[in-house]
């Protein structure tokens, strides 16, 4: 591996935090692009999630949700919040996959190759370590933006004066709301992800963990892998999403939200919005993984020592 079979050195510790950075610079602006073409799919099902039925529910679906947001805030109303996601999708992208590319090297075996079970093991202490240091607060001012857009008065004016807002009036603590619910759901989405990916991965290599993988098939495992972790974990996605909106006080723990969605609006509340969520982490994770495939193969060719 790049990062770890050499020996140790003041040049190579130096070239290792080049590669390092190139590669998370790289997955951030991957990240971003990413961001900024599926964002309004992130939030018709933010809405559709912080819709709820007791109230009565605002929307009739994603098609009416668009509309009555066009109509009420023009087409800049969909990209409400997204500045949040912006601002920490390098940092993300630099946990997820730093701390992924630390355990599965510890993990592979003589050959190299890393098996489904620890490369699920790996996704899983990938997404606990970047939902507690990055998500969770990135993803609270996000939904708080989403929210705060229905209100009759909308009191967040942008992203700074947003978050000065809430930790005046919360501190620090309300950036971090719904954590419980964040590690639940970025350690099992990207447990998910790395066990489909590796699964995918050592099924198309076989016998040969060298070989070579064209992007387009990078893609399309990305696109099955994403796919697999919205299904898989939606409802702890909507259990987040109302643990983070304005009227998270309403809940006194994750799983109190969970008792009171599954009282009052029934089990099919828990897969709220995963039509547009599942159109944006398909194409989010396929892109993200060519990226990042695509710029080790870079890196292992630029800064090979052997």
């Amino acid at each position: 591996s790049l990062f770890f079979h050499h020996p140790f050195s003041v040049s190579l510790w130096s070239q290792i935090n080049t590669c390092f950075d190139f590669l998370c610079f790289s997955g951030g602006l991957a990240g971003g692009i990413e961001i900024c073409i599926t964002f309004p799919t992130e939030y018709v099902k933010t809405q559709l999630q912080l819709d709820e039925k007791a109230n009565p529910p605002k929307y009739r679906g994603i098609n009416d949700c668009v509309k009555q947001t066009v109509q009420g805030h023009g087409v800049r109303g969909l990209y409400r919040g997204l500045s949040s996601l912006l601002y920490g999708s390098i940092p993300k992208s630099a946990v997820r996959f730093g701390i992924f590319e630390f355990l599965s090297n510890h993990a592979k075996d003589e050959s190299g190759r890393l098996d489904s079970t620890r490369g699920m093991l790996c996704g899983l202490g990938a997404g606990v370590m970047e939902a507690v240091l990055v998500v969770c607060p990135m993803e609270t001012v996000k939904v708080k933006f989403i929210h705060d857009q229905t209100s009759a008065k909308p009191k967040y004016r942008g992203f700074y004066h947003g978050v000065r807002e809430i930790v005046r009036e919360q501190g620090i603590r309300g950036t971090y709301q719904g954590l419980t619910a964040t590690v639940l759901k970025q350690g099992s989405n990207q447990a998910i992800r790395f066990f489909v990916m590796t699964s995918l991965k050592n099924w198309y290599k076989g016998d040969d963990p060298t070989k070579a993988m064209n992007p387009l098939v990078t893609g399309m495992f990305g696109a099955i892998a994403g796919a697999a972790s919205v299904f898989g974990n939606t409802p702890l996605d909507v259990i987040k999403t109302r643990m983070q909106g304005l009227e998270a006080h309403k809940y006194k723990s994750t799983l109190d939200c969970a008792v009171k969605i599954m009282r009052y609006e029934g089990l099919a509340a828990f897969y709220k919005g995963t039509v547009p969520r599942l159109g944006r982490v398909c194409l989010d994770v396929a892109l993200v993984f060519i990226i990042y495939e695509e710029v080790v193969k870079f890196l292992n060719v630029v800064w090979k020592t052997d």
